[in-house]
C-alpha cells in the first residue's frame, strides 16, 4: 500500500465495529478524504482525541482499496474551545457540514481548506457574535462552490449601484429595470452587512456591531442563498443562536 502524509480537517466521525472509526477530513492536498482509525475507541489509543471534529491534524495515510487508513495523526490545532461551548460548536458544526457538502473526494481546493480553517481560527477567539462569522463563512463557501452573490451591481445587466432588490434565483441585487414584480427589498443596513460578510477581514467580523434584526434578516438570506445553490439546506444551521 502507498504511504502519503497531509494536513487535514476533522468534518465528522461515526463508529466502525467495536473499536475503530471512520473519519471524514478535509485535506489541503487531496481534498476530501475517508479514512479508518483503527482502534482508536480502545482506552488508551495512540489517537485518542486527536480526531475529534474540527481538529486540525498531520497525517499519515496508507492508501486502501475503498478506505485510507490513518497510520499516524500528530494535533495541530485541536480547537477544543470550539467544541466546548455551545454557540461556537453550533457555528462549526455547521460550518464542516458545509465544507462537506461542497469538497470532492480527491479534488484539491486549496481556497476551501483555507477559509475552513479561517473561520474555525476566528470562532476558536469567541466572538461577541460568532453567528456573524458562520455568515461571512457560509457567504464565502457558496461563492467558492461557483455562485457569488453580487451586492454592488445588478447580477442580470451588470449596471453598478447600490440597488434595492435581491433575487436569490438570479444571484444578487437588480436593478429596477431588472427586477421582477414581487421580489425581495434589501434595505440598506442588511445589505452592507453582507458585503462585509463577503469581504471584510475576519478579525473584524466578530466584533460587528449590528442591529439584531439585521443579523438575522442578512443570515436568512445567506441561508436561503446557499440552500438554493446547493440543493439542501445544512442541518446544523438551525442550532446556531441568533
Amino acid at each position: 500500500m502507498a504511504l502519503y502524509r497531509d494536513q487535514g480537517i476533522v468534518l465528522r466521525t461515526y463508529k466502525l465495529g467495536e473499536t475503530d472509526r471512520i473519519v471524514h477530513l478535509l485535506t489541503q492536498g487531496r481534498g476530501k478524504v475517508r479514512a479508518v482509525a483503527k482502534g482508536v475507541r480502545r482506552p488508551g489509543s495512540r489517537f485518542g482525541g486527536r480526531l475529534e471534529p474540527f481538529s486540525h491534524v498531520d497525517l499519515q495515510f496508507y492508501e486502501g482499496r475503498n478506505l485510507d487508513i490513518v497510520n499516524q495523526a500528530e494535533l495541530i490545532t485541536p480547537f477544543a474551545t470550539v467544541r466546548s461551548d455551545w454557540a461556537l460548536s453550533a457555528c462549526g458544526s455547521t460550518m464542516v457540514e458545509g465544507a462537506d457538502r461542497v469538497a470532492q473526494e480527491d479534488e484539491r481546493s486549496n481556497r476551501l481548506f483555507l477559509l475552513l480553517l479561517d473561520g474555525l481560527r476566528t470562532l476558536a477567539a469567541a466572538p461577541q457574535f460568532p453567528a456573524v462569522v458562520l455568515d461571512a463563512y457560509l457567504l464565502r463557501l457558496v461563492s467558492l462552490a461557483g455562485y457569488h452573490p453580487y451586492f454592488d451591481a445588478c447580477s442580470s445587466c451588470g449596471a453598478p449601484g447600490a440597488h434595492g432588490v435581491f433575487s436569490i434565483a438570479a444571484g444578487g441585487a437588480l436593478c429596477r429595470r431588472c427586477a421582477p414584480p414581487g421580489a425581495s427589498v434589501l434595505d440598506p443596513a442588511s445589505r452592507a452587512l453582507l458585503m462585509a460578510l463577503l469581504g471584510a477581514d475576519w478579525a473584524v467580523l466578530g466584533a460587528t456591531a449590528v442591529e439584531p434584526r439585521t443579523r438575522r434578516a442578512a443570515g436568512a438570506l445567506v441561508h436561503s442563498f446557499l440552500t438554493y445553490h446547493l440543493g439542501k439546506p445544512l442541518r446544523a444551521w438551525d442550532l446556531v443562536p441568533r
